[in-house]
Order: structure tokens, then sequence, then C-alpha cells
């Protein structure tokens, strides 16, 4: 929790972790703990747990807590830990979000509270509550309008920004590129702003944005690490040759409901022991794996490689 008092050092690839399951549907933690040490070696600059990668809908607050707790541990103080804690009930998201303070994360990230449609009032007093209730604690919003059913405003953004000295950015998953410039407009540089849009990672640091929470570190967190890293330090074609590079890996993820497509892609490469997901989702169709396949073949030069994090029974 060394970032948690300087939440700007909260930029990069911050990598959204899959929950791994067992094949009878346990969380797997020690699955977890090696999926932590492959993403470090890979140069990841963050670790987040609980996004939607990480299936938080079929989990319950105990489960989901003790995923953090994991995660936590084995992170210690070397990257920053951004952990979901959002729910569509406020006591489930103010309790989640206390065990993860408590678990030593660096900042909350809170999903706008889906299935209920809220107005831009009501979604101002359900992050000022949560900013309220925890004041030493850095708050994100998740704003990610095609799973929730609700878009978080950018003058909403700016209304927080203006009113909680902790909510400290935005993680972005919208395809209307226009809401991210728009909220960096209106907060300026100092909101962090997160991409979670795969294809919009490169193009958000043009405006200023933070970095980005993409799926896709979950199968090439090296690649995705370097594509920040070359563009921060000037080498704009080595970042775009990367960008156009991931296309093929963007589009697996996405065969499928994410993340059945990569947990498959991580259960063949040995880095956890099953690609197990949860109800309501199902693990890819034969249709769907041979189209992952293929283009998992297409991005092979961007997956980062798999050597001496195998689990047991695998390779």
């Amino acid at each position: 929790m060394r970032f948690r008092s300087d939440p700007q050092a909260v930029r990069g690839s911050i990598a959204p972790l899959m929950t791994p399951f067992t094949a009878d549907g346990a969380v797997d933690h020690d699955g977890l703990k090696n999926l932590v040490r492959w993403q470090l070696a890979a140069g990841s600059h963050g670790i987040s747990i609980g996004g939607s990668t990480g299936e938080p809908g079929s989990q319950t607050v105990a489960e989901r807590a003790e995923a953090i707790r994991t995660v936590a541990a084995e992170v210690g103080d070397r990257v920053p830990i951004a952990a979901g804690t959002g729910s569509a009930k406020l006591d489930e998201t103010l309790e989640l979000t206390a065990l993860a303070r408590d678990a030593g994360i660096d900042a909350a990230l809170v999903i706008t509270p889906y299935y209920a449609r809220p107005t831009q009032d009501a979604l101002f007093v359900w992050y000022r509550t949560v900013c309220r209730e925890f004041p030493d604690l850095p708050i994100v919003a998740y704003n990610v309008p095609s799973r929730t059913a609700v878009d978080l405003a950018p003058e909403t953004v700016a209304r927080l920004f203006r009113s909680c000295d902790n909510f400290v950015g935005i993680k972005e998953t919208t395809k209307d590129f226009e809401h991210f410039s728009r909220v960096l407009h209106l907060c300026g540089r100092e909101l962090l702003v997160w991409s979670g849009i795969e294809l919009l990672c490169l193009p958000l640091l043009a405006l200023g944005g933070a970095g980005f929470v993409s799926a896709t570190a979950n199968i090439a967190p090296a690649a995705c690490a370097e594509m920040y890293t070359a563009w921060q330090s000037g080498d704009h074609e080595r970042a775009r040759e990367i960008h156009y590079g991931l296309h093929p890996l963007v589009d697996l993820l996405f065969v499928e409901t994410n993340p059945a497509p990569g947990k498959w892609v991580l259960e063949q490469r040995g880095l956890i022991a099953s690609g197990h997901v949860r109800p309501p989702l199902i693990t890819p169709t034969e249709k769907g794996v041979a189209r992952i396949t293929e283009l998992m073949a297409e991005g092979e030069k961007y997956l980062s490689p798999a050597d001496g994090f195998t689990v047991e029974g695998k390779r």
C-alpha cells in the first residue's frame, strides 16, 4: 500500500487479472498467485483484481475479498494494486472496499451501480458516499456502460473531482473516444484516466491518459507494458507497431464473452490449471476454439513466454 499516498504513481499497463477457478469451480488461489508472479516478471506496471475480467458478479463478497488478500500478499509493495470493490448494492460496495483497504490495496476501483440505471445526480451521491467513507483511500470510478446500462457523464466526473479530494481517477471502458477527451478537458490531467478499451489504450496516451487496464495484458503483459513505455520514451513508432501487432489477440479475447477465451489460452499455455468460467458464462465452443486458435497463431509474436510459470500438470 506504499502507493496509496501517491496515486499519481498508478500509471502504465495495469493488468486486470482473470480469476482462475479449479475444474469444479472453486477460486484457485495458487493459480492466482502464479498469474501475479508471471505478470510481475513480464513487467506489468500494476495489478488489478476484481474488475469485469475477474468475473466478480459470480463471486460472493467473501470470495472477492479473499482473492484481493491473495493478490495483495503476493504483490507486496512492488507495484500498485487497484482492486475492484464495486457492486450493485451500496452496503456490499462499502463492505468490500473496507476489506480491500485493510488488505493493503493502493486504490479502489468502483464500478457504476448496474441494472438500476441511476441518474447523474444519483451517481454523484453514490461516489461521494464511497469517498467520504474512505477519506484516506484513493477512489477510482469504473465506467463501463456496455455492462452496467449507465454512463458516468464527463460533467459528473468533474463534479466528483472538484468535490472529493480522494476521487483521483476513472477507468473509461467506452468506445466513445470523445468521452475520454471531454473528461480530461473538464478535469485536467491531474485526474488519472485509464482506458479499458483495448484498441483505445494507445490513443488515450496522446490525450494525456495515465495508462490502461487492458484485458490483453492477461495474455500479452510484456507487450502491453512495452507499448506504454515506448510511447512515454518518445518511440511512438514502436508503440504503434505493438498496438497493431496486438490486434489479433484483442480480437481473440472477444471471440466469445470475456474472459472465457483468455482463460482457455491461459490453460493451454499452462499458466492456470483450468479455464473454468462460472455461470452464466461457458467455456468456448468448438467453433470458438477454432477461431481463438487462429488468432493466437496470428498474434503469437506478442504472447508473453510462459516458461518457468507453468502450473503442476501443465506444460
